[in-house]
């Protein structure tokens, strides 16, 4: 009898092993769970990489406090639904500070409460906790330039720190898990995945997701082009700007204030999956925190961001 694998199969078998490496290569690992499509396939995968026993390692969600709200509940949703262990963690001082996206430059603001932040956690001292030695994340190769430069185990410095030519090479898929002190490691099962394989696997799977992804009736204002929905009253409003309901839906999450919806009719997976294949408009596209320079992200991981 002949047995074939599909492609989804094949990356599937792929992140398991990366999965199952990680957790025996690191005495301290721990995943970052950012609530999107990506976390929720990386999730997925975990919990099959190890079955029928829990996950070994624990959850952790930098929180903005300017997630969407429905972010933040499909966040509680699932830890329930899953009974995983999820660290939350918020950079305090830069929320008595008042930093928010409307007081403070997109760069900036990531910055202070999304890099700065996660330094602070993988250090484990808000939890008072060890640091951790290997963080688990959901970037892909597809997303961005940079993104692209990274290895499915990819080498932090002391305090974080990327640097891109320091990588260290990946032949026939065997790692280099090797640290030393102040060496952290950045992990990727998700590397070599695309944007429609992510939600060709969630249909699959039939992976819970944030509504956000589906298109719906939602309030919006324009600015500078894009469209901007107001979650809450916290919205701060620029001269001129109205709200209006339009049909739009989010391809990539995050801060609300930073995240551009596109108006669309696709409702459900399969026109989602339709519409992905027929676009050429990025999927970053709507994350202004990318900033108009190529290098921005570049130099955000540099400085420790995922």
């Amino acid at each position: 009898m002949n047995f074939s694998l599909s492609d989804l199969d094949v990356l599937e078998a792929e992140a398991i092993d990366i999965f199952r490496e990680t957790a025996v290569a690191f005495e301290r690992p721990i995943m970052l769970y950012s609530i999107g499509k990506d976390s929720g396939v990386l999730l997925h995968l975990a919990r099959k990489a190890f079955a029928p026993a829990p996950i070994p390692f624990p959850l952790m969600h930098i929180d903005t406090t300017w997630k969407f709200r429905e972010m933040i509940q499909h966040r509680s949703f699932i830890a329930k639904e899953y009974g995983v262990e999820l660290l939350v963690h918020t950079n305090a001082a830069g929320v008595s500070e008042g930093i928010t996206p409307f007081t403070m430059e997109a760069q900036e603001y990531t910055r202070i409460m999304k890099t700065v932040a996660l330094r602070e956690a993988l250090d484990g001292g808000p939890f008072g906790l060890q640091p951790f030695d290997a963080a688990i994340g959901g970037s892909r190769r597809d997303e961005e330039r940079s993104r692209a430069k990274e290895r499915v185990f990819s080498l932090r410095q002391p305090g974080h720190r990327w640097e891109p030519r320091s990588q260290r090479p990946e032949m026939w898929r065997t790692y280099n898990t090797r640290l030393t002190p102040g060496q952290s490691m950045r992990v990727f099962p998700l590397s070599n995945w695309t944007e429609l394989d992510v939600w060709r696997y969630t249909k699959q799977e039939n992976i819970p997701v944030v509504p956000l992804y589906y298109a719906a009736d939602r309030p919006v204002v324009e600015r500078n082009g894009s469209l901007i929905m107001v979650d809450d009253d916290r919205f701060v409003f620029q001269p001129g700007e109205e709200v209006v309901t339009k049909m739009v839906r989010f391809r990539s999450l995050g801060c609300y204030p930073l995240s551009a919806a596109v108006e669309s009719d696709v409702t459900n997976i399969d026109d989602l999956i339709h519409d992905l294949v027929t676009t050429r408009l990025s999927e970053r596209a709507g994350r202004l925190i990318d900033g108009e320079k190529s290098a921005s992200m570049e130099a955000k991981k540099v400085e420790g961001y995922f």
